[in-house]
């Protein structure tokens, strides 16, 4: 059987709600599965498809679309006030459950996908095996402080669009959308035209942006929902599983972002890609996709 070939779709009931998720590979095998959380939160799956290559390794992979997303129920009538961190945590195990891998299961988060991946390690839960932080802040304030710096580069005529577009209460607004483009191609993803997997995934944002809007905000750098003042730094001692973390050299997730990482998980280790951003899983796929094998492979 092709190692990396799609063995197994379906959905986890998650109370009133349903969990879309896809296995690739063998998930019975013996090898600790592999489970991606990907990021926004709002986003979808198919940007972080590229993690499906790990499956060539022998090892399964599990992507899945967070409630609110993708192929899972989505709620636009919620308010903000539904979309919380433990809504989402409760999720990740209900899939846990019901994929039957709570006992033995390593996690790659990126982005919001490894803020949540973090939030359940720092837990303890028996059956974590491995933990990989791809690209997430540890703490918002932080993230914010680091984009502000980064938008001090950007073209002065883009920086007042920006602004004058937040003051003004209309980052809707098609000037504003294309300003932010420019620090998407800079910090996000560099590559151009941005491959199907991640524009796919922008389109979907941009057509249902419900929890995206009701935790973060309009883009990236403009964070003014309810993670603004989100941290786990004081936390992130408790880890306590081997622990990759992943970042690029031209990321929003700049070495300040990521250094509580660095400093507070006591069994952690750092891969910095030259030539990526935020998504070296897109921009350096071989070689990230060799980082992560080798390391799964040397700790389980």
């Amino acid at each position: 059987m092709d190692s990396n070939k799609i063995t197994l779709e379906g959905y986890a009931s998650f109370g009133a709600y349903r969990t879309w998720y896809r296995v690739t590979g063998d998930l019975r095998n013996g090898n600790t599965p592999l489970v991606i959380l990907h990021g926004g939160p709002g986003c979808t799956y198919d940007y972080v498809d590229t993690f499906k290559d790990v499956a060539a390794s022998g090892r399964a992979v599990i992507h899945y679309d967070q409630i609110g997303n993708g192929f899972s129920t989505h709620l636009p009538d919620k308010p903000p006030s539904f979309w919380t961190v433990e809504l989402f945590l409760e999720e990740l195990d209900n899939l846990l459950d019901h994929l039957g891998i709570s006992d033995n299961y390593a996690l790659l988060g990126q982005s919001w996908g490894g803020m949540l991946a973090s939030e359940h390690a720092v837990l303890r839960p028996a059956g974590l095996r491995a933990l990989i932080i791809a690209n997430s802040p540890a703490d918002m304030r932080t993230w914010v402080a680091e984009a502000n710096r980064l938008r001090e580069a950007l073209p002065e005529e883009v920086q007042r669009t920006l602004l004058r577009h937040e003051r003004a209460g209309t980052t809707d607004s098609v000037e504003y959308v294309a300003a932010s483009r420019v620090f998407y191609d800079r910090h996000v993803c560099r590559i151009k035209p941005w491959p199907d997997d991640v524009a796919r995934t922008f389109a979907k944002v941009d057509a249902n942006p419900t929890v995206y809007r009701a935790m973060n905000g309009p883009n990236e750098f403009h964070i003014v929902a309810s993670l603004k003042d989100w941290t786990i730094v004081e936390r992130l001692k408790h880890i306590n599983v081997p622990t990759l973390l992943i970042s690029g050299r031209y990321d929003e997730a700049t070495p300040t972002v990521v250094k509580p990482y660095l400093e507070q998980i006591p069994n952690i280790r750092w891969a910095l890609f030259e030539n990526s951003s935020h998504m070296p899983h897109v921009e350096e796929r071989v070689a990230c996709m060799g980082t992560v094998v080798s390391f799964l492979d040397e700790c389980l």
